[in-house]
């Protein structure tokens, strides 16, 4: 679904953002040091879809791996999906548990 869409690591709003047809997907984070704080993922009723949602936060911490940063996910459905997917719980700090 979304192989054809650009992932934008908006800067200025601070936000990740996916945009499918004439909806806006985005997590909003905030970045100190070399940690980023994902505090808010927004999804469409549009395209709100589990297979959607999977491949748009595999997408997000694809791009945060290339850029050598540290994941916290102070999100509730980011922290689910971190759960849920070991292979990014290497991202996270040292101490940080989720």
């Amino acid at each position: 679904m979304i192989d054809a869409a650009e992932l934008i690591d908006n800067d200025f709003l601070r936000q990740f953002e996916l945009k499918i047809d004439s909806h806006l997907a985005k997590i909003e984070y905030s970045l100190q040091d070399r940690k980023i704080f994902l505090t808010k993922l927004v999804i469409p009723e549009e395209i709100q879809d589990d297979e959607f949602r999977k491949e748009f936060l595999e997408a997000v911490f694809t791009s945060i791996g290339e850029r050598n940063l540290s994941v916290v996910p102070t999100s509730p459905e980011i922290a689910k999906f971190v759960r849920s997917n070991r292979k990014y719980k290497r991202m996270l700090p040292v101490g940080v548990r989720i």
